[in-house]
């Protein structure tokens, strides 16, 4: 079907939609690749319909809880499950006359993440070659529903007859959180994970230690959760040298991160784990001063920003610190990609440092004009730790200053500053994920900031349309390079976002944005669609209560 065609026949969808009330739409966000409406009368979803799923499947089973809730939140209509057994792929069924939505896996649809979606006046189709595909379509599904929950006892829902094959650009749809500057417990950040799954998102990037505080148990180094979790104060403001004298403080427990991962892991989504080294080590420093050029006394931070004391690069204890510390967090995340950072990490100390210089004279390391012998120092320190993580079958990814230290092709890049860097990186044979500050950290502001009078967030600007033009892998690369292009994502920092409803706030509906960048071609966005796509999205956010921006839809109603 032609594109104009297809788009005509949605924007009829839409009218009918809002004309009926009970009709659903399959213009959700992200836009699947390919809607094709087809003749027939509508399914009719109601009470009597049934979810049906491979008995034995765990994992089928599972998504078909999550519908059921789905649905139920939606339209207050309540669903049951019918297992089906099968034999030779054939489905076997038990006598029933109730219409159907079918969860199945299909191997002949290509792609870990695609599904097809089917719908007749019979019955509802989900397929997948992987659980994953088929959680996909349910999220299609769901947002494709009009939200009649208050409606009549005997409410009812028709969706139109249509063919939906759909599969993500990118494998690799990131959200990232910053749980020093600012903690929010397990309940806050699992809603974080719910609203990425709502945006069929599968990777969370959870930044856990820091300068203003270490946020995880290591069972090996307890001082780091009792010492290095807790500041005595918090800056007031951008650095105004005024200061709440409150302490603060959190982190998590083992158990309770891996309880998180659990909670990720049942949505699709991967919990990749940042322990940002050498650099934003405060954290640890107070905790183990043993392992600072100084030797201290060293102080969990307060303020915002970046500083000289960092991780020695001279020091046996510091790699068997990172090592110990690794250890554990491959314990609790099962992500084959672990963060190491290497962002902001001044080389003040080393330059000074006995034991950072012996070390550069024992490896002979030069500058060369670009890159101080410092830089090269760094460089030797990620191989060494990535060396580390491949030995036991991990990967390495770090923000894009790794790339002065001639790190291996095998680590893997994080641009931020910029997509030049991650560009440059790919050429090279670098894996690359694109969160640039120009598009992609939502922790600034979307509306303009002269209109914040009373609220303070990082001072520059990233509206909605600006998060939705990004593209990731331009067509100026090559398909070697663009190859290495995995996907793209976006950062919230949380200096200046200490509770729940601003971190909702900044990251809605600017996720919804992203999504579409990372699922949909670019050849298929459209930003003034999207903007009429994303107002049924508004409605579920308040359906589940989450905080949103709506400057965005209230200039396009005048």
């Amino acid at each position: 079907m032609k594109k104009t065609t297809l788009v005509i026949i949605c924007w009829c969808l839409t009218v009918l939609t809002s004309v009926a009330g009970n009709v659903a739409s399959y213009q959700v966000v992200p836009l699947p690749q390919n809607i094709q409406m087809t003749y027939g009368n509508p399914f009719i979803l109601n009470g009597e319909c049934r979810i049906a799923y491979p008995e034995g499947d765990i994992l089928l089973a599972r998504n078909a809880a999550f519908l059921i809730d789905y649905i139920k939140k939606a339209t207050g209509i309540q669903l049951a499950t019918m297992p089906f057994a099968e034999n030779k792929g054939k489905k076997t069924l038990r006598k029933s006359t109730a219409p159907l939505i079918t969860l199945s896996l299909n191997p002949k649809i290509e792609g870990k993440e695609a599904y097809r979606l089917t719908v007749t006046n019979k019955a509802i189709s989900i397929e997948g070659s992987t659980p994953n595909g088929v959680f996909y379509g349910i999220q299609t599904l769901r947002k494709s529903l009009p939200l009649t929950k208050d409606a009549a006892h005997e409410a009812s829902v028709e969706l139109p007859a249509a063919v939906i094959s759909d599969a993500p650009r990118f494998g690799y749809r990131g959200m990232h959180l910053d749980v020093s500057r600012h903690f929010f417990p397990v309940e806050v950040v699992k809603e974080y994970i719910d609203i990425m799954a709502l945006h069929n998102m599968n990777v969370f990037h959870w930044h856990i230690s820091d300068d203003q505080g270490w946020r995880i148990e290591i069972q090996r180094y307890p001082l780091l959760a009792k010492l290095g979790s807790q500041r005595n104060q918090t800056v007031v403001g951008r650095n105004m040298n005024i200061f709440d004298g409150i302490p603060y403080g959190g982190y998590f427990t083992k158990e309770q991160a891996k309880e998180i991962v659990a909670y990720a892991q049942e949505r699709y989504i991967t919990v990749m784990p940042e322990i940002d080294m050498p650099g934003h080590m405060l954290g640890a420093l107070k905790s183990y001063p043993e392992l600072g050029c100084t030797g201290g006394p060293y102080e969990v931070e307060g303020t915002w920003g970046v500083f000289d004391d960092i991780l020695c690069a001279g020091n046996e204890k510091t790699f068997e610190f990172v090592e110990g510390v690794l250890d554990e967090i491959m314990e609790i995340f099962p992500s084959e990609i672990i963060h190491i950072g290497g962002d902001e990490a001044p080389r003040t100390r080393w330059k000074e440092c006995p034991k950072c210089q012996q070390r550069i004279r024992e490896l002979q390391l030069k500058g060369d004009g670009h890159f101080p012998a410092e830089a090269k120092l760094q460089g030797y320190f990620t191989k060494r730790v990535e060396k580390y993580l491949n030995d036991r079958g991990r990967r390495i990814i770090g923000w894009d200053e790794i790339l002065e230290g001639d790190v291996d092709a095998s680590a893997m890049i994080m641009s931020w500053r910029g997509i030049k860097g991650g560009l440059e990186a790919s050429v090279k044979g670098h894996d690359v994920v694109m969160a640039p500050t120009s598009h992609c950290y939502f922790d600034y502001y979307q509306t303009d900031p002269e209109s914040w009078q009373n609220t303070t967030l990082f001072k520059s600007f990233i509206p909605l349309k600006k998060a939705y033009n990004l593209d990731p892998c331009p067509d100026s690369l090559s398909e070697d390079a663009k190859r290495h292009i995995l996907g793209a994502q976006a950062n919230i920092w949380t200096e200046y976002i200490p509770y729940k409803s601003l971190l909702q706030y900044q990251m809605l509906p600017r996720a919804a944005a992203l999504s579409e960048v990372q699922w949909m071609l670019p050849s298929q966005k459209n930003y003034e669609e999207f903007l009429r796509r994303e107002r049924h999205m508004l409605d579920i956010y308040k359906l589940y209560g989450y905080t949103f921006c709506d400057e965005e839809f209230k200039v396009k109603k005048k």
